[in-house]
């Protein structure tokens, strides 16, 4: 009981989310001015000083000129003010902005709560000037200003305040805690640019902010606070502290679920975590994660946990999370450790060492890397320039089977990974994806070959032996419009030209498609999402004859979660109106499984871990092959957001599942469960239950 009040009081002390702006900027003619009236005479003070001050360059007069410019400025915490950005096709009216704004005087900052805060405006500036209008914060700019980017247009919609003494993540070379709910809507802002390199996640916060407002979207879903307990409650980290050069947050994270299936399980979670992130200087921030967790879950969940068990007594693997021991007599206790340090030495170049998960595509499953695994120790170069971003990500994995573990240890394998995005068109995206799987045989360790991050896998694979690695390739697309995004994936992991033309099915041409779309604000409703996904992966693909060349890792594959021989339709639509939203999401597939009988012990393609040697022909392979199971899951979740920081969640959740197989067997038995689940969560990574 002791224990259950702790936990309840640590929970309170972590929700947090942004609070009010209580005062407008002062200049001096307005000290004597209540609170009501700042504004106004704030704006008058702004217009009466451009308006005295601009001149207009004479290469302007000259070619006659006439638009609307907008000026994005801030007023610092020190009552200075500073251009952030100004919306012009020349240089001298860019200029003449920044020197007009050089004369302001400093004046009283906002403050949030009797502290100095950075506020920020935008101000549109009438040409020929005597046209001038009132500063303002615009509702409908940016419908007004189409030119504008996406970045500036949220920022000309709102007041926007930067409390970069309550949240200096957002500023920093952190990731952004990835999930595809959230990560739908930096999507949207994202598309709206020039910047379609949205593949490779988590994203960094500083290469957001670029395009995305955090702090005005969180501003939307204020609270107001007034006392002490209020504050840290629902406003504030549950630990802040900031010096010379550096600074770090502790919070708490919880993941607390109860509910029950059709088959009368009585589920539970109960995650306790905590969270540090920090940066020491301006280039190196870091971020560290202990998850201490208990839990028992849906049938089908469970069987499928104790089915991917490792080798030496431990009974279950938590898909996604990591190795399971006995909680109890009938639950798991599974604790996960991620932790990571990020690097940027300069605008090209973010260097990240740690242990996590990592995502590349576009989709909400991935034929390239997924986030479906256990987390794993991992190198991330990731290099921007021109129209290129370009990602090197060094692995370790490590396989749990008793054929690979020897003396107690796992057997250990490396995985070295490019994927180049190339933006060939505004519009147009262009992914190319390499990888390359390899152990220690012969105590070769860590292939130093691959360690080049501009070499071509499969020529060093090849000229190493050809027994010593696995290398796959792949394609991936993105066209955007207006409000649609399109998106595909083309994975080959062995192919031969004159096998496929031919048609006959030849076990070896291993290959994966995947077509998407995204629609976001669909049919002109705000905040409604829907996406349509089509994946389609060949039997025997991500397998290897070799027993630790498979692409897997602590016996869960590393790309889509069904692992290889299947169809899947995935349809998905999501809605939020301030703090409330519904998710919902359907699955239609169907997947070809092994027989596992005496009769009938071959590999029909379907497991990656499977010796593809064991194949029952070489010939008539086609997708869905073996044990053919119809698979539809329909999940709904309805829910409330407690804290826009922490992205702390109430929510109830209504999940079915259908597995229909031609020949129900021990291991694959027809099943038809419904699970119910509610709880408290910190929704800071994908949890997939769809398999």
């Amino acid at each position: 009981m002791k224990n259950s009040i702790l936990s309840i009081l640590f929970i309170l002390f972590s929700i947090s989310v942004f609070s009010q702006i209580e005062k407008y900027p002062v200049f001096p003619s307005c000290d004597t001015l209540d609170i009501s009236g700042l504004s106004n005479c704030f704006n008058n003070q702004i217009k009466k000083i451009v308006v005295e001050e601009f001149k207009l360059p004479e290469n302007i007069k000259k070619d006659n000129f006439t638009d609307t410019i907008n000026v994005v400025f801030v007023v610092t915490s020190s009552g200075n003010f500073k251009v952030v950005y100004v919306n012009s096709p020349y240089k001298e009216l860019k200029e003449e902005i920044e020197r007009v704004f050089a004369t302001f005087p400093t004046i009283s900052p906002a403050t949030y709560n009797n502290h100095p805060i950075e506020m920020q405006f935008v101000f549109p500036i009438s040409i020929p000037i005597e046209k001038n209008q009132q500063v303002q914060i615009v509702k409908k700019l940016a419908e007004e200003q189409e030119e504008i980017s996406p970045f500036e247009l949220r920022e000309a919609t709102e007041v926007v305040v930067s409390k970069s003494t309550l949240f200096p993540e957002h500023t920093s070379d952190l990731n952004i805690p990835f999930t595809h709910e959230a990560y739908a809507n930096f999507d949207y802002y994202l598309n709206q640019s020039d910047n379609l390199h949205t593949a490779v996640k988590p994203f960094v916060y500083s290469e957001v902010t670029k395009y995305v407002d955090l702090e005005a979207q969180k501003n939307k879903l204020i609270q107001p606070k007034e006392t002490w307990f209020g504050k840290k409650l629902l406003n504030e980290h549950m630990a802040f502290v900031k010096g010379n050069g550096f600074w770090f947050t502790v919070d708490p994270v919880v993941d607390l679920q109860l509910g029950k299936d059709s088959e009368g399980v009585n589920t539970f979670n109960n995650t306790r975590a905590v969270t540090i992130n920090g940066a020491i200087g301006k280039n190196l921030s870091f971020s560290t994660s202990f998850y201490e967790s208990q839990g028992r879950f849906a049938t089908y969940f469970n069987e499928y946990a104790n089915s991917i068990k490792p080798d030496g007594g431990n009974p279950a693997i938590i898909p996604g999370r990591g190795i399971a021991k006995d909680y109890k007599s009938d639950a798991y206790d599974y604790p996960v450790a991620e932790a990571y340090l990020s690097y940027t030495p300069s605008k090209y170049f973010n260097f990240q060492f740690g242990n996590g998960k990592n995502f590349i595509g576009d989709g909400y499953r991935s034929l390239f890397l997924s986030d479906v695994a256990s987390p794993y120790p991992f190198f991330k170069i990731n290099t921007s320039f021109w129209k290129i971003k370009y990602t090197n990500l060094f692995m370790t994995m490590q396989d749990v089977r008793p054929e690979l573990t020897e003396d107690g240890a796992y057997k250990q394998k490396f995985i070295a990974t490019h994927y180049l995005s190339w933006n060939a068109t505004k519009k147009l995206n262009i992914g190319l994806f390499e990888t390359v799987i390899w152990d220690d045989v012969n105590n070769r360790g860590f292939d130093v070959n691959y360690l080049n991050p501009l070499i071509f896998y499969t020529a060093v694979e090849f000229s190493t032996g050809s027994r010593a690695g696995n290398s796959l390739l792949g394609l991936s697309l993105k066209y955007k419009m207006k409000d649609i995004s399109l998106y595909s994936q083309l994975l080959l992991d062995e192919f031969r030209i004159s096998e496929i033309t031919s048609n006959d099915g030849w076990w070896a041409n291993k290959n994966g498609i995947q077509i998407g779309a995204k629609y976001y604000n669909a049919f002109a409703i705000e905040n409604l999402y829907l996406q349509a996904e089509y994946n389609s992966v060949r039997p025997f693909t991500y397998s290897h004859d070799e027993l630790n060349y498979n692409y897997g890792h602590n016996n869960q594959p590393l790309a889509h979660l069904w692992g290889s021989n299947f169809n899947e339709f995935i349809a998905i639509a999501r809605y939020s109106k301030d703090r409330w939203f519904v998710n919902s999401k359907f699955v239609f597939g169907k997947k070809g499984f092994d027989f596992n009988s005496v009769a009938d012990s071959y590999s029909y393609g379907g497991n990656v871990y499977r010796d593809n040697d064991d194949r029952a022909s070489d010939y008539g392979n086609t997708i869905g092959q073996g044990n053919a199971a119809k698979i539809f899951i329909a999940d709904l979740q309805v829910g409330y957001l407690v804290n826009p920081a922490t992205n702390l969640k109430v929510f109830g959740g209504l999940s079915y599942r259908n597995f229909n197989p031609d020949i129900p067997t021990v291991s694959f038995d027809k099943t038809s469960s419904t699970w119910i689940s509610f709880g408290l969560k910190t929704d800071v990574f994908n949890w997939y239950t769809d398999f």
